[in-house]
């Protein structure tokens, strides 16, 4: 029995689902869920540990501010001791966007450029009759998700003036498939679990 295919709009928005419902993880459900991120797979988790190494300092800084800016008992009687609270709070803050991280590590190792662009182009669509280009909008995605991967790693800020330009000459090729019938009802639960998320 062969499972079926779905559409690349279906992945992408169970992809946002998921990254939804990493915000509400805590305690005991974060940590199973960082451990289980260890079946993954070699590729899924290098790709993930270089997202980390270039935010570390972002989740230093999370850790910093929550540890010592949130109210509570001292983790020591003394100078500058972070709050049990804050350290609490820190380290759910920080197991999240790691979570984060893998997830969107896991996503883009898996889907390929053209399948993203053609699954974001779908969901875009019905904002067209707001006047929402969205054609434009997945080119701009494009460009911003090639400009990511070609930018260096900077050493200091004449690094980044002198990148050189990403090539503007690639071209991608687009899936644009219907949606099948499975894909639309597993829209519309997508679009329930959304609504459950944001109102619980």
């Amino acid at each position: 029995m062969t499972l079926p295919v779905l559409h690349p709009a279906v992945r992408l928005a169970g992809w946002l689902l998921v990254l939804l419902a990493i915000q509400r993880l805590a305690g005991l459900p974060l940590f199973v869920a960082l451990a289980a991120t260890a079946l993954l797979g070699r590729a899924i988790l290098a790709r993930a540990a270089r997202l980390i190494r270039r935010t570390r300092w972002l989740l230093l800084s999370l850790l910093i501010v929550f540890a010592w800016g949130v109210a509570g008992d001292p983790l020591w009687q003394g100078f500058a001791a972070p709050t049990r609270e804050g350290l609490e709070e820190a380290a759910t803050q920080v197991g999240r966007l790691l979570l984060v991280l893998v997830a969107v590590a896991a996503f883009l190792e898996t889907m390929p450029l053209g399948s993203l662009l053609s699954g974001a182009r779908r969901l875009l669509q019905p904002l067209r009759r707001a006047g929402i280009d969205a054609d434009r909008g997945v080119i701009r995605l494009m460009l911003v998700l090639r400009y990511a991967e070609a930018l260096p790693r900077p050493r200091d800020w004449r690094t980044l003036l002198a990148a050189p330009a990403v090539p503007v000459s690639e071209s991608v090729e687009l899936d644009d498939a219907p949606l099948a019938p499975l894909d639309r009802v597993l829209l519309l639960a997508g679009v329930a679990a959304f609504a459950a998320i944001i109102l619980v």
